[in-house]
């Protein structure tokens, strides 16, 4: 098993999770669409160049972000990352898998 960690806005949680979740993501015996979110503060600043979803380019961001939390069987990773990315609005969304033991 590993475990996925995004952070997304408000806007697109729904239709992140339930991309990940149809890729696999969030099983644990019995169940399915098993996740943690918790509410936080993003950051950033978009550069010269960037195609920015959220904020102007050169201009501190600070939003109400969501970080969600799930694990998914290895084998799914290629498929889940693919739909995490597909499905989030940022240019470059804020990600990692992490293995678990």
């Amino acid at each position: 098993m590993i475990k996925l960690e995004f952070f997304v806005p408000e806007s697109h949680l729904e239709a992140t999770k339930q991309a990940v979740f149809a890729a696999g993501a969030g099983r644990i015996g019995n169940y399915d669409s098993c996740c943690w979110v918790t509410e936080g503060r993003g950051q950033f600043r978009p550069l010269a160049g960037a195609d920015a979803f959220i904020g102007q380019q050169g201009k501190v961001e600070v939003l109400t972000e969501f970080k969600v939390e799930l694990v998914l069987e290895a084998a799914l990773k290629d498929a889940v990352e693919q739909a995490l990315l597909s499905a989030h609005p940022y240019e470059t969304p804020a990600y990692q898998f992490i293995a678990l033991l």
